[in-house]
């Protein structure tokens, strides 16, 4: 669908043009400068190509209607370029292309892939979404993973104030230490900007003596830039990725920043957010107790960020927040176990984050209140009601894991009603829902990665996912067979009790 738009847009512009030259030419079909792929044809168009960009879409997904017209344009701008740059698309929706699609892992839509060497290596497209931007970054990516610095000019235009730079300073541009250098620039191109040079003189910070070999990143944030002269792959490796995290990431509306909270949320390490208002005064106070306590447990498993509160409304949804609880911290383990303290002072950060270390907090747990009126033929179960009602409960319990704003979710809800209605006299069943967005899900128990999610536990306590066709009768036949009845449970209590006394 989004192909069609912006050809149709492009066809129609030639149209024009064709009519103002002369009414009795015929227009020609606008040329499509993206190139089309399918199962068919995938491995032998990549297989030619040194360097080329492959989107995955699917043809409802609005993101890739946005993008189809963009991409189009970037794709007939780097078409001209030398050597061309070559962009294609494929239908990751379509049945027969999904081995492709799961090959790649490919998760979402759009996602862009560059492929290098016919294929052999594959990297992450992490530019902008706008056809300048798409132009600029592949122009990049297209070219040397490094930039060679010849001038104090070079350096300045390769070294901002915001973005993570690293340069290997060289006597000569040869040898095992050069090798290594350049081999850690196209692993990490995708995500930083690579410089060498002879002289490092024409840099901007750091000590300009050096000769090298040696390395050298400059970053926006801590101590502005920090050396290495260990030149083994996984020395450097790891220099990069321990050196481009901050001390404290900042999350604010400035977009510079973006990159260090998307690198702080894939972090393996247990993640404490702090969330409140940066121009209040005593944001400064805060500021500089909570670098005291990072620089305290620096390496010991967990991450620290700042969070502006006009720019973490998306957070404050996520975790059940609310804005008159900040000054609050939350921290969150990779487990999905969150423990919050809310309405603190400066003070209050480094003895609870002791607490929390020495496992003192009780887990905090985002609920719904309990509903007073539960008296609809679906019930409702919210977080703090979920051990009663479900996991603790002598009934068959059918619960659908829903978000307020999933259309297949709302297609469910009247056929649930009728499941429902149809168990009304049977007291040993319950049909009930939990709304994923607005309460926590144990994931040790319930794996909801989309909605609806549906799950059964049975009087006996075994747990199973629902996986059939969402149809009132297919759902009944599910319960049946998978319930316990109560004259079963009974008997079977009646067996161990006898088999007791016989003892």
């Amino acid at each position: 669908m989004a192909s069609r738009v912006a050809n149709w847009l492009i066809l129609s512009l030639l149209v024009l043009a064709a009519t103002a030259i002369s009414a009795e030419e015929e227009s020609e079909p606008a040329k499509e400068f993206v190139l089309t792929l399918d199962h068919s044809n995938f491995s032998d168009t990549v297989s030619k190509h040194d360097f080329i960009v492959v989107e995955f879409y699917a043809p409802w997904c609005g993101h890739c209607k946005k993008l189809a017209p963009e991409y189009e344009k970037a794709a007939s701008i780097l078409s001209s370029h030398d050597p061309p740059i070559a962009l294609a698309k494929i239908d990751a929706n379509e049945e027969a292309n999904k081995e492709l699609a799961s090959e790649y892992d490919i998760k979402g839509f759009p996602t862009l892939k560059i492929l290098r060497n016919g294929g052999k290596s594959i990297q992450e497209f992490k530019g902008p979404r706008d056809a300048d931007g798409i132009v600029a970054y592949l122009k990049k990516q297209s070219g040397p993973p490094s930039a060679e610095i010849k001038s104090v000019e070079d350096a300045s235009t390769l070294i901002g104030d915001k973005k993570i730079v690293i340069v290997g300073i060289f006597p000569k541009f040869s040898g095992e230490e050069y090798e290594n250098f350049t081999a850690l620039a196209e692993n990490l191109r995708s995500d930083y900007e690579f410089g060498h040079t002879l002289d490092a003189k024409l840099l901007p910070r750091g000590e300009s003596s050096v000769a090298g070999p040696a390395v050298r990143l400059f970053k926006p944030f801590d101590e502005l830039f920090v050396d290495l002269q260990d030149f083994h792959v996984d020395a450097l490796e790891k220099f990069v990725e321990k050196s481009s995290v901050p001390l404290v990431t900042i999350f604010d509306s400035d977009p510079s920043n973006h990159p260090f909270v998307i690198k702080f949320f894939n972090s393996d390490n247990a993640k404490a957010m702090l969330f409140m208002n940066f121009s209040t005064e005593v944001a400064e106070s805060f500021t500089s107790k909570y670098r005291d306590v990072a620089e305290q447990y620096k390496g010991q498993g967990i991450s620290f960020l700042m969070g502006d509160l006009d720019a973490s409304q998306g957070a404050f949804q996520y975790f059940g927040l609310k804005e008159d609880q900040v000054p609050l911290i939350v921290v969150q383990t990779n487990d999905g176990q969150k423990y919050l303290k809310p309405n603190l002072q400066p003070d209050d950060i480094a003895p609870w984050v002791k607490e929390y270390k020495e496992g003192k907090v009780p887990q905090y747990r985002k609920s719904e209140p309990i509903p007073q009126d539960n008296s609809e033929p679906v019930k409702v179960v919210v977080a703090e009601s979920l051990q009663e009602m479900v996991m603790n409960s002598d009934k068959n319990v059918l619960l659908e894991f829903y978000a307020p704003w999933c259309g297949h979710c709302k297609k469910l809800a009247p056929i649930l009603d009728e499941v429902a209605l149809s168990f009304g006299s049977d007291a040993n069943v319950i049909i009930a829902k939990f709304d994923a967005t607005a309460n926590d899900v144990p994931g040790d128990t319930f794996d909801v990665k989309g909605y609806p999610t549906i799950y059964f536990r049975s009087a006996s306590g075994k747990v199973v996912p629902y996986d059939g066709d969402r149809t009132k009768e297919d759902i009944i036949d599910f319960i049946e067979k998978n319930r316990d009845k109560a004259e079963e449970k009974a008997t079977g209590e009646e067996e161990k009790v006898t088999g007791k006394d016989e003892l």
